[in-house]
């Protein structure tokens, strides 16, 4: 954590995260394991919620689309609200609100009822995302940023892993109210926590933060309006698909090109400061977050349904035989964070996609009859290169960045993240129906999914290139850059940024530069 006169804590000697930083990230760690679980449960609940609601899978299905649309309303505004706010505060309010959505969903008396209460706790959830990293970030003050991320890249190691096995169990023993009552203890011991270890960063003194409410009414309805149409793509057919998918996205095409407009007029006062793209480890992080979408989040999508469709497995076998992908993604996380902090992004990015791709093409090979156990060792390794390249390309958004530019640089991260998943879980959809139309037999289904693992192959492919557009092996250690100076407060980058001085506080105002 950062001392009073801003020049943080030194670095350990052997490596370790500072005692401060770690008691900070747990705080958060304990309320966005709320959020994920939520999120992963939900995805094996969907086909039980259809029987029990005696509504079509159509219709259920929008209580994750639902979600998913006050994820990416809210997450632009994160970086504002928290500078108007502060950290810990938004934090709280954030968590309780998801607290909220939790309690009301899990009272729903009918479907439209349980779609309604997701929408709030989306709009808990999508800050919290945000907030995640933003805060740890902050408090991080550039340091060890592999090591940060390999830490607080927690929640989202165990949702995979533990996420869907609970909900199939609950499913199994009781009843779907139970998906949200379990949010309760997360939340309320994730609102103690970050009232007693989350340092109090009230705005100070000088001009007041102020939201940009014309970027909010063009970046956040566009953004939810491309989500939207991509969710949507698999569901329609013929002149549904032009209502239901093409006129959405022209809609949110057309308000992304206007924020984009006000964004360059506006400049640093605009709800995200899209300059922060001159920053060339944020947007190849970008670009590359978008890119594995179909790779990474579109490949958890087929991987449960192949297992369920072809080989006729419960969702509670499903997800058992997903396990060795989660418990390679843990694995992966601390030794990935190391090699980033020594050796730069670049380099474990490139062999993490290189493990993906490997691990993918014995699915495009998949038969009706192919071993599960072979197939679980090849997910492990699989698991190893996403949890790899997860941690290279969210922690290379950070790189270079100004303790105030952290804040956008994280709504940036996570809204391509999400706009990356919801394009390749369509995308990848698609492929499956059209390569799997008409199949009557196990294994006429299995070459479906063959072709369409095939696809998401590619796009891990496709990724390498890109990687090396990553910051490569870290820089001299902090204060050495600077001219021969050592000002305090100035943050180190890795090669490929160039010299960046972020002098500044870590307050929830969001720093600027010296």
């Amino acid at each position: 954590m950062a001392t009073e006169d801003g020049t943080g804590p030194p670095p350990s000697p052997t490596g370790a995260l500072d005692p401060g930083l770690r008691r900070t990230a747990v705080a958060l760690i304990v309320g966005a394991l709320a959020v994920i679980f939520d999120t992963t449960i939900m995805s094996v609940a969907l086909d039980d919620l259809s029987g029990r609601m005696h509504a079509s899978l159509s219709a259920v299905q929008w209580v994750s689309t639902a979600y998913l649309l006050a994820l990416a309303t809210v997450m632009p505004a994160a970086g504002a609200l928290q500078a108007v706010l502060g950290g810990r505060r938004l934090w709280i309010v954030s968590l309780g609100l998801f607290l909220l959505g939790s309690l009301l969903a899990a009272t729903a008396w009918n479907l439209p009822s349980l779609i309604a209460f997701r929408v709030v706790q989306g709009l808990g959830g999508g800050t919290l995302t945000v907030l995640l990293f933003t805060l740890v970030m902050q408090a991080a003050e550039g340091r060890a940023v592999g090591r940060v991320m390999s830490l607080i890249t927690v929640p989202t190691a165990l949702g995979p892993v533990l996420g869907p096995v609970l909900g199939g169990v609950i499913l199994h023993l009781g009843d779907w109210r139970w998906i949200f009552w379990c949010n309760v203890p997360f939340c309320v011991l994730g609102i103690l926590l970050a009232r007693r270890r989350l340092p109090a960063d009230r705005p100070g003194p000088g001009p007041r933060a102020r939201l940009d409410p014309v970027g909010m009414l063009l970046l956040s309805p566009g953004i939810a309006l491309v989500v939207l149409a991509l969710t949507r793509i698999a569901d329609t057919t013929g002149p549904a698909r032009t209502v239901q998918t093409v006129l959405p996205l022209a809609a949110g095409l057309a308000l992304l090109a206007g924020y984009l407009a006000w964004a360059l007029r506006r400049g640093p006062r605009a709800l995200i400061d899209i300059r922060l793209f001159r920053h060339r480890s944020l947007a190849s992080s970008t670009a590359l977050v978008l890119l594995s979408g179909a790779a990474l989040y579109g490949t958890m999508l087929l991987l449960p349904l192949y297992w369920q469709q072809v080989r006729g497995e419960s969702a509670l076998g499903a997800a058992l035989l997903l396990v060795p992908q989660g418990v390679g993604t843990l694995i992966s996380r601390a030794l990935a964070g190391r090699c980033m902090d020594r050796f730069g992004a670049r380099p474990v990015s490139v062999v993490a996609f290189v493990l993906t791709v490997a691990s993918t093409v014995p699915f495009g090979l998949v038969t009706a009859t192919t071993s599960n156990t072979l197939l679980m060792a090849v997910l492990f390794v699989r698991g190893v290169g996403l949890g790899a390249a997860m941690i290279a390309i969210m922690g290379a958004a950070f790189v270079g960045l100004a303790p105030g530019e952290i804040p956008q640089g994280a709504s940036i991260s996570r809204v391509a993240q999400q706009v990356g998943g919801s394009a390749g879980t369509a995308l990848l959809l698609v492929v499956l129906q059209h390569t799997s139309a008409g199949a009557r037999t196990p294994a006429a289904l299995a070459s479906g999914f063959g072709t369409a693992f095939w696809w998401s192959a590619g796009f891990a492919a496709a990724a390498l290139p890109l990687s090396l557009l990553l910051p490569g092996r870290p820089g001299p250690p902090e204060g050495t850059r600077t001219g021969g100076t050592g000002t305090p407060g100035t943050t180190s980058t890795m090669s490929g940024e160039g010299t960046t001085s972020g002098a500044g506080t870590t307050s929830g105002t969001g720093a600027t530069r010296a």
